[in-house]
């Protein structure tokens, strides 16, 4: 196996990965959590 072989996985792995970790980010069944998350710090400083 030569480095472009190699490199050429890598790339198509890093590529998988990516796509799975924008899914996740923009699935539906999270945008309740995040947007949760999303006001804690709005939440802090009014002290609740």
């Amino acid at each position: 196996m030569n480095f472009t072989i190699l490199s050429s996985v890598v790339t198509v792995i890093s590529l998988i990965v990516f796509l799975g970790i924008i899914y996740w980010a923009f699935s539906a069944k999270n945008k309740d959590r995040f947007e949760e998350l999303a006001r804690l710090p709005i939440d802090n400083e009014n002290g609740k």
